[in-house]
């Protein structure tokens, strides 16, 4: 009975992988076979670029902000409609094929036509009307372009400003925004680029954290307290470890956090020592400078692509941006380091800077 058992296992078992065999065979004939355009789907070509530049389809799902099983979904539909296997699944992710290299010179023109094609709609517009997409950085969006635009969009209250505040750099090329202003140079050729000033960054900490925990006079004494920096994906989170002389900041006790509107209320409210752009004090925000002999800077970079420059709503944008980040008039954004105690002075009185006493955080409910 056992070994009758043994053998009616082993046939189902060899049934079962002969159907696998099959349904392998029948696969590749299928992908083998001639391309049904009829099937092709944008959404799956747009699928594809992003599992292209990306090493697993999980990051790619994470890129165009859908499912991982979705985006296997999609380059299934693609290669079942191609004809052609489009990636080899490893263990370690995915790797495009041979078949695939030269559809993906085809795809990604097709790509750039179609945004072109979307640039070329928004070229007949009304310069006091009309949609403006500005990817910042969460801080300079939050506390210097924000309090800007308020004063600026009033002398144009129909145009729509839709203003991404993010560490992530938008990709213009892809209409996620039509300006970005980001610390990383974009290297596309494609794009136009200027540089629009510097960010100088500097130890601070609130007059109740100094007052309660004593002033760090050196790099040393700063190893004995607590420390709030931010993380995000954009940013080296070893370069303060670095100007520390650590190995990772987590050896100083303190707050992590993803947002620099959140590193600066931990600041405020006396959760450690932490780095702020040197204009802090110029806009008044509650927090002294903790002279230990260490700063750091990023380069403010903007981007757009060519066509903006055909729109007349749009290069009235570019131009307000760069006023103000006018290195005359606003003279932390300059290349040179300045002190903050020193920024004060320096700002001209013609400058408008649009942030008062309460602007930065409220004092919690008790």
């Amino acid at each position: 009975m056992v070994k009758r058992s043994y053998y009616f296992l082993a046939d189902m078992k060899v049934s079962w992988m002969q159907k696998r065999l099959k349904r392998r065979v029948a696969k590749t004939e299928q992908l083998n076979s001639v391309p049904n355009l009829n099937r092709l789907s944008w959404d799956d070509i747009r699928v594809f670029l992003a599992c292209a530049k990306e090493p697993s389809f999980r990051q790619a799902a994470e890129k165009v902000n859908i499912s991982a099983s979705t985006v296997v979904r999609r380059i299934e539909q693609l290669e079942e409609a191609l004809g052609v296997r489009l990636f080899n699944r490893l263990p370690e992710g995915a790797e495009l094929t041979p078949e695939a290299r030269g559809i993906l010179k085809s795809a990604t023109e097709m790509e750039k036509s179609l945004f072109e094609l979307v640039h070329q709609r928004t070229q007949t517009d009304d310069i006091a009307n009309g949609r403006i997409s500005v990817s910042i950085t969460e801080g300079l969006g939050t506390y210097w372009l924000m309090p800007q635009l308020v004063d600026f969009q009033r002398q144009f209250p129909n145009l729509i400003f839709n203003v991404q505040c993010a560490m992530r750099n938008a990709d213009v090329l892809r209409l996620e925004a039509d300006i970005a202003i980001q610390f990383e140079r974009p290297t596309n050729p494609e794009l136009i680029v200027s540089k629009l000033g510097r960010l100088h960054f500097y130890p601070f900490a609130s007059q109740k954290y100094l007052h309660t925990y004593g002033e760090p006079k050196n790099i040393k004494d700063v190893l004995q307290h607590r420390f709030v920096q931010q993380i995000s994906s954009n940013l080296d989170e070893m370069i303060w470890a670095k100007k520390l002389g650590l190995d990772s900041i987590d050896a100083i006790p303190g707050v992590r956090t993803n947002s620099s509107a959140a590193a600066l209320y931990a600041i405020e409210r006396g959760a450690g020592i932490g780095v702020l752009p040197t204009y802090a004090l110029a806009l008044k925000a509650p927090a002294v400078p903790v002279d230990i002999g260490i700063h750091h800077s990023f380069d403010i970079w903007m981007t757009y692509h060519p066509s903006i420059k055909k729109v007349p709503r749009k290069v009235m944008i570019l131009d307000w941006i760069k006023s103000i980040f006018d290195t005359k008039k606003y003279p932390w954004f300059r290349d040179s380091f300045i002190h903050p105690n020193e920024l004060k002075d320096l700002v001209p009185e013609e400058a408008s800077v649009c942030i008062n006493d309460n602007y930065f955080t409220i004092e919690p409910f008790s």
